[in-house]
């Protein structure tokens, strides 16, 4: 199997994870589409690079999160453009599941970066070891941060 194939595979089986730290980022389906873009030119660069000193999905979302961080710091830094329309949104469907996540995404998107990256992570599955490896924190402020934001989560739907 070849680097490409290799490089292809990763993505496809986690293009879903990527594709949700963008959405934690922005809400502008253009942005999305930027930030998705951006996260593949930074895997692919890195790929080889990649020793398996963490698992595959630790990886991939460390370099989402950094790209993603990256550029809204970049972003603060320059004057505001004008999108083009693209038609892209990940909750289009209008069912009530459809409807609860885009509630909770909302919901999510009021709370601060490094906040939004912890409950990411957390609906993601991964274990508070994994969240806490991708954001330099330990595993007991993980545990911690996600009491505090569950608690915000909940003083929200009373809103």
């Amino acid at each position: 199997m070849t680097i490409e194939d290799e490089f292809i595979q990763a993505v496809t089986q986690h293009k879903g994870s990527i594709y949700t730290v963008c959405y934690m980022f922005s809400s502008n389906p253009d942005e999305i589409a930027d930030l998705y873009q951006d996260i593949l030119a930074n895997l692919w660069s890195g790929f080889e690079k990649f020793r398996g000193d963490s698992k595959l999905n630790t990886w991939i979302y460390r370099v989402s999160m950094n790209t993603c961080l990256m550029l809204q710091r970049k972003k603060k830094r320059r004057p505001e453009s004008i999108p083009l329309s693209v038609d892209l949104n990940l909750f289009e469907d209008n069912d009530e599941g459809t409807r609860q996540i885009a509630l909770l995404y909302k919901r999510i998107n009021k709370l601060d970066k490094f906040d939004k990256a912890i409950v990411l992570l957390w609906l993601e599955s991964l274990t508070y070891e994994e969240i806490g490896e991708i954001l330099g924190i330990s595993a007991g402020n993980v545990s911690v941060r996600l009491v505090r934001i569950r608690e915000q989560l909940k003083k929200m739907s009373n809103d």
